[in-house]
């Protein structure tokens, strides 16, 4: 089992940034992708970013050259720092883990609320 812990979120400004972290515990060898996704009322769940154990990395292209997805391997730990926010990047932001080897699972994290405002 893994349990994923997020923190970082909070109320900024726009063009302000902020550090989301993901900080995965248990079975955390297990995990070979890590992710970021954001959801608000009016939207699905949307992937943001990805991260694998190979070091590859995606971006959902309103994200590109503004948000870096880091992780750490021997950690499994995933960063989101995020810069030049926007106001149509207020949404609750998850972390996502997928192990899918010995008992393919996908993990979510609590959630943790990004707003931004003037």
């Amino acid at each position: 089992q893994v349990q994923l812990s997020e923190s970082g979120g909070g109320l900024v400004q726009p063009g302000e940034s902020l550090r989301l972290s993901c900080a995965p515990s248990g079975s955390v060898a297990s995990i070979n992708v890590l992710a970021w996704y954001r959801q608000t009322p009016r939207k699905e769940r949307e992937l943001i970013a990805t991260i694998t154990n190979g070091g590859y990395t995606h971006y959902r292209d309103s994200v590109k050259g503004r948000f870096t997805i880091s992780r750490d391997n021997a950690k499994n730990t995933v960063d989101l720092q995020m810069n030049s926010l926007k106001p149509e990047d207020t949404a609750v932001y998850y972390c996502n883990a997928k192990a899918l080897l010995l008992d393919p699972s996908e993990y979510w994290g609590q959630g943790t609320q990004v707003t931004v405002s003037l």
